[in-house]
This record gives C-alpha cells, sequence and structure tokens, in this order.
C-alpha cells in the first residue's frame, strides 16, 4: 500500500545522500582509472561526494524569466506540429 502525497515528510528525497552505494563508487573508481577488474569489491576506497551548492535567490528570480521563456518556445513548437 503506498502512502499518499500529503503525509509524505516534505523534501525528504531533497536532500543530497552522503554516501555512495558499492555499485556507485566502483563506477566512481573506474572513471578515475583507481579501479581494475582484478580489484577485490570488499575494502574499497572511499570516494568524496560532491556537494550540491545552492542557488541564491537572486539566481532563482534571474533564472525564472529565461526558464519561462524556454517552456513559452516549447508549447509554441507543439502548436505549429
Amino acid at each position: 500500500m503506498s502512502v499518499d502525497k500529503s503525509l509524505k515528510p516534505k523534501g525528504k528525497l531533497a536532500r543530497p545522500r552522503n554516501v555512495y552505494r558499492k555499485i556507485e563508487r566502483i563506477a566512481i573508481l573506474k572513471a578515475e582509472g583507481r579501479w581494475t577488474p582484478e580489484s577485490s569489491a570488499f575494502g574499497i576506497p572511499k570516494v568524496r561526494v560532491e556537494k550540491l551548492k545552492r542557488k541564491g535567490k537572486a539566481a532563482k528570480k534571474a533564472e525564472a524569466p529565461a526558464a519561462a521563456a524556454a517552456a513559452t518556445e516549447g508549447k509554441a513548437e507543439k502548436e505549429k506540429k
């Protein structure tokens, strides 16, 4: 049985996780060249989690008109088709 939207805590999944899963860590290590197929899946080195920077109020306001213009253009293109 699922939980109604109104009963879920607001922003529960909005915050970033501070730990990667094993598969995610291996993928990052492969990208950095620190993982080989012969390496053991146990004792994987830690991987730093990239922190997202929050946008300030000024950045959100500046972004809002651009997003609205893009949405308007998208609607106009759909109407042409």
